[in-house]
């Protein structure tokens, strides 16, 4: 069983307490043995990293993706969503081969891990592809086969059992670093009677359910004009909060909503750069925060975002309650830094990943802060938040391996997956 350790590092815990330790840590196969302030003595068979210069701190968690949909960055901007969704996405990936999903999906993964991001949620199609890419990374996904459940009933059953054959493929796989959930899209492309299947599925096959939820004021109208309902009452009658829930956005809910969510614990994913950038809103996060919701942090697609850098959705959250408040005391810095850890993976059912501390998978990321925008030494929590970037990430180590050394990746060809990107795009366009 390998191990090694880490010294003369400065570790960020990113647990309850937000401890900074100036020290070493002890790696043993996929697990933290011990972080200590002081030098830790091994045994001469033990490897040691020089960790001078490096700030230490758990992966990111990431958790709302599409990460296939990097074939279409920077395609179409500047739209709102029902237009660029309905418009510009859904046409073209119509279009989207497996081969197609595989090397966004990559590409998605590179971008992610070279940012410090070791674990994400994605929901989508062709969902072989993207779990056998996590696979083949060595990085943490829980993943979802998406369903819209437009048209024929048919074709929303076949979806259906395609998603639940992916759960029993795929769930704790990859040495468990593979979860998966049930994904209907969203109360406006998923009917009633098939949410309820849906939900009844989960329970089936024991996994947590993910879904779009009021992601714009127009998605919340509908719901109500359609089914006489807002969108978290009408989820909660369907039953879909009597299972584990991770919804995304929530971005367009009142206090009574949120009440519901924090009594059901309904865990929800904020993605403020893509919501804003669709104009979509922003979501009430400290007041979610106030009522016990759980809250983490995802990107959306980088077609809809248009990077997958959680480092920036950390500083975003920190910044733009602020501003919307008025409040420069809501989502302090470390309450932002856990946003993009420990509570993400807490969001996605994940107990032992999120923080360096003894016993904890050795999911963990080193950021050189050998460089100006690091000094003076003051608070490295408030320089990882305020002013560090997913560039400053030269290491990255999941289940004690390490994946991505000096800012080079040692799993995957990085070279050929941006290549395949390139063609994959010009095939789509041509189409």
């Amino acid at each position: 069983m390998q191990k090694f350790v880490i010294k003369n590092g400065t570790f960020v815990t990113c647990d309850e307490n937000m401890t900074v330790i100036h020290g070493s840590m002890l790696v043993e196969g996929d697990r933290i043995l011990e972080i200590s302030d002081k030098d830790i003595e091994v045994d001469p068979h033990t490897t040691v990293v020089n960790g001078k210069g490096k700030c230490y701190l758990p992966g990111l968690v990431n958790t709302h993706t599409h990460a296939a949909m990097s074939l279409l960055r920077g395609f179409a901007d500047d739209d709102p969503l029902q237009v660029w969704l309905e418009q510009k996405m859904w046409p073209n990936e119509a279009k989207f081969t497996a081969h197609d999903v595989k090397y966004g999906s990559l590409l998605s993964i590179v971008e992610m891990l070279k940012s410090g991001t070791t674990a994400f949620v994605d929901m989508y199609d062709h969902m072989d592809e993207v779990a056998q890419a996590v696979e083949q990374a060595g990085m943490r996904g829980c993943l979802a086969r998406g369903i819209i459940a437009f048209g024929p009933d048919e074709v929303g059953e076949a979806k259906l059992q395609e998603a639940a054959q992916f759960v029993k493929n795929w769930h704790n796989k990859a040495d468990g670093r593979i979860t998966t959930m049930m994904s209907p899209h969203s109360p406006y492309t998923c009917p009633p009677a098939f949410i309820e299947k849906v939900v009844a599925k989960s329970l089936e096959l024991n996994v947590p359910i993910h879904t779009h939820m009021s992601e714009t004021l127009k998605e919340v109208l509908q719901n109500e004009e359609q089914y006489g309902k807002r969108p978290v009452a009408h989820l909660q009658s369907l039953g879909m909060f009597e299972r584990p829930c991770l919804v995304a956005h929530a971005v367009h809910v009142n206090e009574e909503e949120m009440d519901i969510l924090a009594q059901y614990d309904v865990r929800v994913s904020h993605n403020p750069i893509s919501n804003l950038k669709l104009a979509s809103g922003v979501a009430p996060v400290p007041a979610m925060l106030s009522k016990d919701v759980k809250v983490s942090l995802g990107t959306d697609s980088s077609a809809s975002n248009n990077n997958l850098n959680l480092f920036e959705e950390i500083r975003q959250v920190a910044l733009l309650h602020k501003g919307v408040s008025g409040d420069p005391t809501v989502i302090p810095a470390e309450k932002a830094l856990k946003l993009g850890t420990v509570d993400g993976a807490k969001s996605i059912w994940l107990k032992d990943v999120g923080a360096l501390q003894a016993g904890m998978k050795a999911d963990f990321i080193a950021v050189d802060i050998d460089q100006p925008h690091f000094y003076p030494r003051t608070d490295i929590v408030s320089h990882l938040v305020y002013a560090a970037t997913g560039q400053d990430v030269r290491d990255v180590w999941v289940d004690g391996k390490q994946i991505v050394k000096n800012r080079e990746m040692l799993t995957l060809d990085e070279e050929k997956i941006m290549y395949e990107v390139q063609q994959c795009y010009e095939r789509l366009m041509n189409d």
